[in-house]
């Protein structure tokens, strides 16, 4: 069947053929204007939408959007609308869906993007390349179409992505509330912690906790140390400047001002979908964990600037009831998703390293799983060293896409990937296209592993 033909059997695609046959035969394809997108609604009721450029590479790129609260927003393609007319001017064709439901939506869009690549190649023809990429939710989701459709999907880019997964992000979060709970509040039933009943009443609980223990040197030790369980960085407000290392005070105010955000996650609406509580923290140490967090210095001053005693702390917490999971929810979320780092096709990923969801420290766990699963050639990670979630350039987006493209091409990474040949292509394509390149460059950086790895009760 000749691509004309294939093009034919989709009604949308059909328009761009005939826009294409329009065109007049003095001007190359790299004259025309692009097509104009085709919208769409998938079986599962989700909507979609189609870029096709002018003169196409032969590569699709497939989005999957983040987290989201509810209900269908528009389908996007690309984390901005000058990135996608960056690449669809580099000749790529771009897709991308919104669920029916939205909010943690990881399942749907497993089932929804390989129906999508069915959509496209139904109108485009077969692609030489598929590039799952997505912002937060989904870069974790780009990370999982790599291994529940290998066939599919040759080649991920996770921007900002929880790629490490749901359940030790999840159980990251149970630490952290557990912890805070436990020392500040212990009888607040509103401040829920798993089979959360009311949503808005369990932030509210929480954000009036989080402040009245700001406003006391105990309160503020106490809440140090729940927060460096749960692995947040000090340094999280991108409008601060990165505080001095014996800054503990300014340290701290990073810890606090990013509890609400980075730990009190969202629950209710993650166990609807799970069918009951995905987490636990059944033998988990505290002691343990402060010492491995990185921040046990910082903790300790604060205890002692508070005439407090973080051995009596520690002390209580170990006497503190523990949490059981329910094996099938966590089997739920272990499949939607929880990477196992079994991937046979290239993925890069990239992180801000003051990022409190996900965490940096996610990139180091999802490295260890590829590697333990003899993949490791096929992954390359890179961080911008600066606070804040998904706040990357366009210009640093493309020199990521740029990178990917040429993996695929020659089946080598090369320098690519290098802090210094990003910020170097990043500014070429800048200077070429006009795109933002940022003020915060590409890094060196070797991220922390999470305190809970495991993606199941049995480790």
């Amino acid at each position: 069947m000749s691509r004309n033909q294939t093009i034919a059997r989709s009604v949308g695609a059909f328009a761009l053929a005939v826009a294409l046959m329009a065109a007049p035969n003095t001007a190359s394809a790299a004259d025309l204007a692009h097509p104009a997108p085709i919208r769409g609604v998938l079986s599962s009721g989700g909507a979609y939408v189609l870029h096709e450029p002018a003169a196409w590479n032969g590569t699709v790129l497939v989005w999957s959007p983040g987290y989201g609260g509810g209900g269908q927003p528009s389908a996007d393609a690309a984390p901005s609308q000058e990135l996608l007319d960056w690449a669809l001017d580099e000749g790529y064709a771009l897709a991308g869906t919104s669920t029916l439901a939205g909010g943690w939506s990881v399942e749907d869009l497993q089932s929804d993007q390989r129906e999508l690549v069915d959509v496209i190649e139904d109108g485009l023809g077969d692609a030489d390349d598929v590039i799952a990429w997505g912002e937060s939710m989904g870069g974790l989701t780009s990370a999982a179409l790599m291994e529940a459709h290998p066939d599919v999907f040759d080649a991920a880019l996770p921007l900002c992505g929880s790629v490490a997964g749901a359940v030790p992000m999840l159980n990251g979060a149970l630490d952290g509330t557990f912890v805070f709970k436990e020392l500040i509040a212990p009888d607040d039933d509103a401040m829920e912690l798993v089979h959360v009943e009311d949503e808005p009443a369990r932030q509210a609980a929480f954000a009036a906790a989080i402040e009245r223990a700001q406003s006391t040197s105990e309160g503020r030790a106490r809440l140090a140390l729940a927060a460096s369980v749960a692995q947040i960085p000090t340094w999280t407000q991108p409008d601060d400047e990165r505080p001095g290392r014996h800054d503990i005070r300014e340290q701290q105010e990073q810890l606090y001002a990013a509890f609400q955000w980075g730990v009190v996650s969202p629950r209710q609406p993650l166990e609807e979908r799970a069918g009951g509580n995905f987490s636990w923290n059944t033998g988990v140490d505290y002691g343990r964990s402060l010492i491995h967090s990185g921040n046990a210095r910082l903790v300790r001053e604060l205890y002692r600037e508070a005439g407090v005693s973080l051995r009596d702390d520690l002390g209580a917490l170990a006497r503190a009831e523990r949490i059981s999971a329910d094996p099938r929810a966590v089997a739920y979320m272990r499949q939607n998703a929880t990477p196992t780092g079994e991937i046979s096709g290239p993925v890069l990923t990239v992180h801000q390293t003051g990022d409190t969801a996900p965490t940096a420290a996610q990139a180091g766990t999802y490295a260890d799983r590829v590697r333990s699963a003899g993949a490791a050639p096929l992954l390359r990670q890179t961080f911008i060293d600066v606070p804040g979630h998904c706040g990357y350039a366009d210009a640093q987006v493309a020199a990521l896409l740029t990178a990917l493209q040429t993996r695929l091409d020659t089946g080598r990474w090369g320098a690519t990937t290098t802090a210094k040949a990003l910020n170097a292509s990043a500014e070429r394509i800048s200077a070429d296209s006009g795109l933002d390149q940022g003020d915060d460059p590409f890094a060196r950086y070797a991220p922390d592993r999470m305190l809970r790895p495991e993606r199941g009760t049995d480790g």
